[in-house]
C-alpha cells in the first residue's frame, strides 16, 4: 500500500498528463514537418520535370510524395496512440478507432499505389526502346 502512494507522490497523474501531451504535440509536430519536407522535395522534382517536359518524371513525384504522406501518417497514429494511453474516455477510445482506421485506410491504399506505380517504372525501364525513327 505505501509503494502505491509513494509512485502517486513520485509522478502524480497531471505530471503524467502534461509529459504524454507534451509528447503527443512533439510527434504531431514530427509527423507534420515529413509531411512538409515531402511536399516540398515533390515540387521541386515536379518543377524540374516541368522544365525538363518529362511526363515520365511524374510518376516518381507521386511515389516520392505518397512515400512521405505514409510516414507523416505513422508519426500521426502514433500520437493518437499515445494521447489515448492515459485515462482515455469511451469517448476518446471511439475518436481514436475512427482516426485509426482513416489513417490506416488511407497508408493502405497509398502503400497499395506505390507498388503499383514502381511496377509500372520498372515496367518501363525494361521494355526495349524503339529504334525506329521518332515522330515529330
Amino acid at each position: 500500500m505505501a509503494t502505491s502512494q509513494l509512485a502517486f507522490e513520485v509522478l502524480p497523474e497531471e505530471a503524467l498528463r502534461s509529459m504524454v501531451d507534451l509528447m503527443v504535440r512533439l510527434i504531431e509536430a514530427g509527423g507534420a514537418v515529413v509531411i512538409m519536407i515531402g511536399a516540398v522535395i515533390a515540387i521541386v522534382k515536379f518543377a524540374i520535370a516541368l522544365g525538363q517536359r518529362d511526363i515520365n518524371q511524374f510518376s516518381s513525384v507521386r511515389l516520392t510524395l505518397a512515400r512521405f504522406l505514409v510516414l507523416g501518417l505513422e508519426f500521426q497514429l502514433a500520437a493518437d496512440v499515445l494521447r489515448t494511453a492515459i485515462s482515455p474516455s469511451f469517448e476518446e477510445i471511439g475518436k481514436l478507432a475512427a482516426i485509426a482506421t482513416i489513417r490506416t485506410l488511407l497508408n493502405y491504399f497509398l502503400n497499395r499505389e506505390i507498388a503499383q506505380e514502381q511496377q509500372e517504372i520498372e515496367k518501363g525501364k525494361s521494355r526495349p526502346r524503339a529504334s525506329g525513327p521518332t515522330p515529330t
